[in-house]
């Protein structure tokens, strides 16, 4: 199983904090190797096989709005403690943008995180501009980033990962209206593959 390379500093943390009371209480190994083991799951990386067209769900989750914000589209991706938090382009291009934002640490799910710590990537794809947020939650305090300002990206490429439980938004280009959207709120996406949004006359490869 692939594995994003913070995982290891995770089950560190987890194997050093538990070793005092594993001299006490040898009893105790089964829970903390189960304990490791489930951090080594959350940081999954699996493969994704994104389609041959259509923008694609940056994050794995389900998706908790779709509105219309200063005239673009955008969708919102809730991740539960349970979904691979490998994030992923939802178009290829370059990025031009890279900006960490500071803020709070509201719950992924609610109205106030929106002034959530983030880090806000933008991408020139074929048909204009995507705007990638990776929000933090509650309990979510560590988001990384594999790209840079000036990288050129394929669609589906992982960008970044956030650490247990978050958001994320994609704004889609202006050329892109509610009518193009593929999904709804409620749905659950796959990062790197489901299609979120289809334009007959301007697909994303």
């Amino acid at each position: 199983m692939r594995v994003v390379p913070a995982a290891w500093q995770y089950v560190a943390i987890v194997i050093g904090a538990a070793l005092p009371a594993l001299l006490l209480a040898p009893w105790l190994a089964p829970i903390v190797l189960a304990a490791a083991g489930f951090v080594l799951w959350f940081f999954r990386d699996p493969d994704r096989l994104p389609p041959s067209t259509g923008v694609v769900a940056p994050a794995e989750g389900r998706i908790r709005a779709i509105d219309v914000m200063d005239g673009r589209v955008q969708l919102s991706v809730f991740l539960s403690i349970l979904d691979v938090h490998v994030i992923r382009a939802p178009a290829g291009g370059k990025v031009i943008e890279h900006a960490p934002v500071a803020g709070g640490y509201w719950p992924a799910f609610s109205a106030a995180a929106d002034r959530n710590e983030r880090v806000e990537l933008h991408i020139q794809g074929e048909s204009g501009r995507f705007d990638v947020d990776l929000i933090a939650g509650a309990v979510a305090r560590y988001i990384s980033t594999y790209v840079s300002a000036g990288d050129r990206i394929p669609r589906s490429a992982r960008i970044g990962h956030i650490a247990f439980g978050s958001r994320v938004d994609v704004k889609l280009p202006a050329a892109y209206s509610l009518a193009d959207v593929t999904v709804s709120p409620g749905d659950r996406v796959r990062a790197g593959e489901t299609v979120i949004a289809r334009r007959p006359d301007a697909e994303e490869s």
